[in-house]
């Protein structure tokens, strides 16, 4: 099979960027692969809402912009930051011509609500389902769309560069080029080809390399994974961001989000003892950054010897709360909460990779011909720690440029020729599954245990080790036995947890998400760690 522009995964971003091409280039062909379906991806899961200067006679881009920086903590890219938050509106705009709807007041302005580390109120939102509606709109938009191919059920294996060819390709090779993907077709159970001019990873995000995450089943850094293979860099893994308030219901995954919009219409954070406990950690309370939140929780849960915290709603009207998150109240009801009457128990659960594939302005990777933007890409906006409801924002902008950059080189590229059939010579059936099960769960338990919210340089080394008997274990699994759609998630999800662990390692210093009580200080030498 052969497509003109290649987009994996459906999220906004991927969406963003087939829509845009599709209407550039009415005569080429523009396909769009998921491993399941189309609309489900951490898009779908985003509740608080998208981040953007609305209200230019109480906010500012300058506004908008230190609050980044100061959330980044010294390591977002000052130069994306201004690109993200001034393109950004702009973008918002469109989506809300493709059909999205955002809650307004009843003036008829947009309802704009606040989010911890934003000093003035600028998140546009649709109840809490705002990436719900947004995956809607531009899903709708693309039905419409003649020349795009939207395939669901297609597992990408690997990127295919000249290493499939026999070419020795390391990581100070020049001329890394994409062409295409071998991917699993899950009707057919078999690994077909797929040729691109043009390929564009919109694959989100790792969650599921931890026990406890906001994110669904299918965030296991594939794409990360499959670029690091191919010899591309990868930047500043070890920021994994922890959302302070998972609804807290044990053996339950994915953890379901009570998003920071709850803190942000006054929401209060308390202990076992009612204390409300953030004022000891930071003077902007409820509302400091996530890290600083996450971490705050975690040591009240140290402290106090309990698997959880509350979130107290209690005092906060009835019906604005019903009208602004209905599905978190119906939720809590659902498990016999009433948030007017109970405090909500919630704990921290990984939310989002603040790194992935290193991109420039453009979304251009280390790799010819491969672009990347949304969650699995490090564009530079986030630093070390993203500033709540940026997401959003930042895979609409991406998705934007990559399509404006990659326009003007689609007709300068010609498909590869005779580009290699997969090889499973050799291989048979997995005859027990227990070996992919339980050690994905090995996994998430080291990951959660030695790489979490709070790490020391001795956890750290634990995790290698065993990480290391796991990918060994893995690798002699994957090359005797056919190819699965579990096998390759586990073998994606120890190579992040890898690139977590060895970026953490090398970090000797607690800036934004990555806190080691072995080097709470922060260096002057700011660095991201490329690997």
């Amino acid at each position: 099979m052969q497509t003109d522009f290649l987009v994996i995964g459906s999220g906004i971003a991927g969406l963003t960027y087939a829509l845009k091409t599709a209407k550039e280039f009415p005569d080429k062909k523009i396909t769009v692969i998921t491993k399941t379906q189309a609309d489900e991806t951490n898009t779908k899961y985003a509740q608080g809402g998208i981040a953007g200067v609305w209200d230019e006679e109480k906010d500012s881009y300058n506004k908008h912009i230190d609050d980044t920086l100061i959330a980044g903590d010294g390591l977002c890219n000052e130069q994306i930051v201004e690109i993200v938050v001034k393109e950004g509106p702009e973008r918002i705009k469109e989506i809300i011509a493709y059909g999205a709807e955002f809650d307004k007041e009843e003036t008829g302005e947009y309802s704009l609500g606040k989010e911890g580390g934003h000093s003035e109120n600028r998140i546009l939102h649709h109840k809490d389902v705002t990436g719900k509606e947004m995956e809607r709109a531009l899903l709708d938009e693309l039905g419409s769309t003649k020349n795009i191919e939207l395939i669901n059920h297609c597992f990408v294996v690997d990127i295919i560069t000249q290493h499939h060819f026999g070419y020795l390709v390391t990581k100070s090779t020049l001329d890394i080029t994409c062409y295409g993907v071998y991917v699993l077709n899950l009707h057919s159970n078999q690994i077909e080809k797929i040729l691109a001019k043009i390929t564009l990873l919109a694959t989100g995000g790792c969650g599921q390399a931890y026990r406890t995450t906001t994110n669904p089943r299918i965030a296991t850094g594939d794409g990360i994974a499959m670029v690091y293979r191919a010899k591309g860099k990868i930047e500043n893994m070890e920021f994994i961001q922890f959302h302070p308030t998972a609804l807290y219901e044990p053996g339950v995954s994915p953890s379901f989000l009570v998003t920071e919009a709850v803190r942000g219409d006054g929401g209060i954070l308390r202990n076992k003892s009612s204390e409300a406990f953030m004022e000891r950690y930071d003077a902007r309370r409820d509302l400091a950054p996530r890290d600083i939140v996450a971490r705050a929780i975690d040591n009240e849960m140290k402290r106090t010897g309990t698997e959880h915290v509350y979130l107290d709603c209690r005092h906060m009207d009835k019906e604005k709360f019903i009208h602004h998150f209905p599905n978190i109240y119906q939720k809590c009801l659902s498990i016999g909460i009433d948030v007017m009457q109970h405090m909500i128990p919630v704990a921290p659960a990984a939310h989002y990779s603040c790194g992935g594939i290193k991109t420039d302005e453009w979304g251009r990777t280390s790799v010819k011909n491969l672009y990347a933007c949304g969650e699995c890409a490090s564009t530079g906006l986030h630093g070390a720690n993203r500033l709540a409801s940026n997401s959003l924002l930042e895979a609409m902008v991406f998705g934007h440029r990559c399509f404006l950059d990659s326009k003007e080189q689609v007709d300068k590229i010609s498909f590869g020729e005779k580009i290699p059939d997969w090889k499973a010579t050799g291989t048979t059936e997995p005859r027990e599954m227990i070996l992919i099960t339980q050690s994905q769960k090995e996994l998430q338990q080291i990951m959660t245990d030695y790489v979490g919210i709070v790490r020391t340089d001795i956890r750290l080394e634990r995790a290698m080790k065993r990480l290391d008997l796991l990918f060994a274990e893995t690798e002699a699994l994957y090359r005797s036995t056919k190819v699965s759609p579990q096998l390759c998630e586990l073998r994606n999800l120890i190579t992040v947890g890898y690139l977590i662990v060895k970026g953490a390692e090398f970090r000797k210093e607690s800036r934004g998400l990555h806190f080691n009580t072995d080097h709470l200080q922060k260096s002057e030498l700011l660095q991201n760690i490329i690997l």
